[in-house]
């Protein structure tokens, strides 16, 4: 295994170095632009927006090998480094901004949960959104991988898009539905198998403790693949923990509720978020 390539997409910039850095995690299958894109207008006053896509999917290059979680988390941590060396310096010209906060979705929110192991104090806050400390089986994700390594991503079409968005959905919202649809479609059919291995492998569940930094695990009541309940075991878990539940969403709550997931994600990683004003 080898740790994988990653490449980041700014969402939302901030020249002056003011404002503090939001890293975005995709879920499976989707390109962090298509997720996240529906969420942007109510997080851009407040934080500086960069979104990560998985290998092969959006931005980033295909993988070559399989990885891990921790291998995935890791090349997160990298990507994290790289952005705050390179980004904007804060007012008084001393060093990047800060603070630093993570919110992710589905594989997304595990490499949330592995950061906040592997990695811990390099956030201030993690939300981890429509995830679990384990999500499914190891013997359904090395079926999914065979599968897809073999027939290519379009498989997964008519399954996501039962699995991924609250009944009504798709027709409510065609556009973003098809928008992520079309980045499953076209994701590259090893790379997705590569991350279903490394969802095959990650298991938290006995180590939640060690995560100390704030968490808020955030469901979409409507989610089959990661219940409410798998939020409420997070936020027991962990150091520092709470759970709340989105009444409209399934499984891509930003997509699917994006101002009510962004104003979960303000409470919580401040209250003076929401008063913060930028020229």
């Amino acid at each position: 295994m080898t740790q994988p390539q990653l490449t980041a997409t700014l969402l939302a910039q901030d020249p002056a170095g003011t404002k503090p850095t939001l890293i975005l995690g995709p879920s499976l299958g989707s390109g962090a632009r298509a997720l996240w894109g529906p969420a942007v207008p109510y997080l851009a006053d407040h934080f500086r927006l960069a979104a990560w896509d998985l290998p092969g999917h959006g931005a980033s290059a295909p993988s070559t090998e399989a990885f891990s979680m921790a291998e995935l988390a890791a090349a997160v941590a990298a990507l994290v480094e790289e952005l705050r060396a390179n980004g904007p310096q804060g007012p008084d010209g001393a060093g990047p901004a800060a603070p630093l906060y993570y919110a992710g979705v589905s594989i997304g929110g595990a490499v949330g949960l592995q950061l906040g192991h592997d990695h811990p104090g390099l956030f201030a806050g993690l939300a981890i959104i429509c995830s679990a400390a384990k999500i499914g089986t190891p013997k359904a994700w090395a079926e999914r991988a065979e599968l897809v390594a073999a027939a290519g991503t379009p498989t997964q079409v008519a399954g996501s898009a039962q699995r991924w968005f609250a009944p009504g959905f798709i027709e409510k919202h065609p556009a973003v539905a098809t928008g992520l649809l079309h980045t499953l479609q076209e994701a590259d059919r090893f790379s997705y198998a590569h991350a279903c291995g490394a969802l095959a492998g990650f298991d938290l569940r006995e180590r939640l403790g060690a995560v100390t930094d704030p968490v808020l695990a955030l469901a979409g009541a409507q989610d089959a693949v990661c219940p409410p309940a798998e939020a409420g075991s997070i936020a027991a878990g962990v150091a520092r923990g709470r759970a709340a539940t989105l009444p409209s969403a399934a499984h891509l709550a930003p997509a699917e509720a994006p101002e009510e997931t962004s104003r979960l994600l303000l409470d919580f990683f401040g209250a003076d978020l929401l008063e913060t004003t930028h020229d």
